[in-house]
């Protein structure tokens, strides 16, 4: 079933991502999915089960992903339980969240902004600028893997920023 699915999986999960690392990531992840399940497949309906697990498996990557772009937006460090490097941190993760953007060609930036900050649709973008939605769904994809690609340095430091946040605010509540 892996060799003979394989490569539709991973290109449907292409098509939705347009990253080669992620495609092959969600097409790996159906798989296993279907191993640790030990699910019984009908032969004539695998090839759709296959495709709905990765589906799936994109719509929760992508979740993940916007609540880590939505952070930027909207939290606002509490500076009686963060610490002055934890400050530093989250600036310089900042100053390079909005250094990636200027970078960003403009057309890319443009949806990614009417996207998260306008919080439009990409049906709603699209009527908008005239285009297409899979041209949107194009556009968002490569505004995404720039800023990816941007602060794939920054995002382990995001990662410990917040759960050190997260630590010291469990601390302070429990000390009440």
């Amino acid at each position: 079933m892996f060799d003979k699915h394989f490569e539709d999986i991973r290109r449907y999960a292409l098509y939705r991502t347009g990253d080669d690392e992620i495609a092959t990531d969600i097409a790996q992840d159906t798989f296993l999915r279907i191993w640790e399940k030990q699910i019984i497949i009908d032969h004539k309906t695998v090839k759709g089960l296959l495709f709905k697990i990765a589906g799936d498996l994109y719509i929760s990557h992508y979740r993940k992903e916007k609540v880590a772009f939505n952070f930027f937006n909207t939290f606002q460090p509490n500076h009686k339980s963060t610490t002055p490097e934890d400050e530093i941190n989250f600036q310089e993760l900042k100053n390079a969240y909005d250094a990636a953007l200027k970078s960003m060609p403009e057309k890319q930036r443009t949806v990614f902004l009417m996207n998260r900050i306008e919080e439009l649709k990409y049906k709603e973008i699209a009527d908008q600028l005239g285009l297409s939605v899979k041209a949107i769904e194009k556009r968002m994809s490569l505004a995404l893997d720039h800023l990816k690609t941007h602060l794939k340095d920054k995002i382990s430091g995001l990662i410990l920023f917040v759960l050190g946040f997260r630590l010291n605010r469990v601390k302070t509540e429990n000390n009440k």
